[in-house]
């Protein structure tokens, strides 16, 4: 007569800590083998079901169906084991560490392979290293600071228009997003599917470019917008006069805008002189990132732009027109939530840093 399986009867709080452990992406293999034997087995599964259900063998089931039934979820996690644990010189790993820093002669960065074979160590091991100190050569961020003489004065301005906005008044922040391409897909993808992901040909055909022009409205979040051919002056006062038109007469009108000439134009300045209730607010230079619209910018390249295979230019200008009033029946507010004074303690310590190193590469060169 066959022996059957101890059963299991797992308790609510048990069997959600095993589901999102299976569901958890960050959960290794055999941590998710464990966690799939004991749900299978409190639903009165054979240790042989199991087996062919999870690819493994009868007895490793049993192993850690009896280790659950002892030890409950405790039971599922590795015991330590014997033996000395392994250790590594300590000059091997500073040179690890601190040779991460200093790319080999005519490459810019380590790899793991590069560095393993350099400190005399397996690439595993020189990857826990890494990890274990927070090194990541790999990974690049862009960044810029800003040497505008009157950073802080600026700065201040437009972060005092988005926490605490003027009486009878709006604050659009604007900007044109130029090189909006219309590209042409040269084949069909497959779409999303069960078991695969989307897919686009790598090469396109070029239909040619258009410019977006907007105003995001930090109060409630809606889009004044238009396209064009070019983005001039004269292109700028079109716009100008559209938000205008498009904007109730009786407030006032702060402009968040950056430092391209086209909005510093002599016809520019002459229009705005006519039209006090329109008042301009430049960011400090290079600082493009305190203009609340490039967040809405991003958000139009990714859901429309960047994914999108158009034929013409028409076309894409059609989808960013949908996509747009599509998104003002229902605006999306940006808030801002930064704390001013822990930005510029940022920016400050940045610049000390951007000065220590133009120091020791003047040094280095003399």
């Amino acid at each position: 007569m066959p022996r059957h399986a101890q059963s299991l009867t797992l308790t609510p709080a048990e069997e959600e800590q095993l589901t999102a452990c299976v569901r958890d992406r960050r959960s290794t293999q055999q941590t998710v083998l464990r966690a799939r034997i004991v749900l299978l087995s409190a639903q009165h599964w054979e240790n042989q079901e199991i087996a062919a259900e999870l690819s493994t063998t009868p007895h490793t089931v049993g192993v850690w169906r009896r280790r659950f039934a002892r030890e409950r979820l405790e039971g599922l996690e590795d015991t330590p084991r014997s033996g000395r644990p392994v250790s590594l010189a300590t000059a091997t790993v500073a040179k690890v560490l601190t040779t991460v820093t200093r790319p080999p002669k005519g490459r810019t960065r380590w790899s793991v392979r590069s560095m393993a074979r350099s400190a005399g160590l397996s690439k595993s091991r020189v990857h826990q290293l890494w990890q274990a100190n927070d090194l990541k050569p790999h990974q690049v961020r862009t960044f810029k600071l800003s040497l505008d003489p009157q950073f802080e004065v600026k700065f201040w301005d437009v972060i005092g228009l988005y926490l605490n906005p003027p009486q009878k008044a709006l604050v659009l922040c604007c900007d044109e997003k130029s090189q909006c391409q219309a590209l042409e897909r040269t084949q069909p993808g497959l779409p999303l599917g069960v078991g695969h992901i989307r897919t686009r040909t790598h090469d396109y055909v070029r239909h040619g470019t258009t410019t977006l022009f907007a105003a995001l409205s930090t109060l409630d979040g809606r889009v004044i917008a238009r396209t064009e051919t070019r983005h001039t002056h004269v292109e700028w006062l079109r716009f100008l006069r559209q938000i205008e038109r498009e904007t109730p007469p009786q407030l006032t009108l702060h402009l968040v805008v950056d430092n391209y000439a086209t909005h510093k134009h002599p016809a520019v300045k002459a229009w705005l002189a006519r039209h006090p209730r329109v008042q301009s607010h430049f960011t400090p230079t290079s600082s493009s990132w305190l203009n609340l619209v490039e967040r809405f910018f991003r958000d139009l390249t990714e859901q429309v732009v960047r994914e999108g295979s158009f034929r013409s230019v028409g076309e894409l200008v059609r989808s960013i027109e949908a996509w747009l009033a599509e998104r003002n029946r229902q605006p999306q507010r940006y808030v801002w939530r930064a704390e001013g004074a822990a930005i510029l303690e940022k920016i400050t310590r940045a610049r000390a840093k951007l000065e220590e190193i133009k120091a020791d590469t003047s040094r280095t060169l003399h």
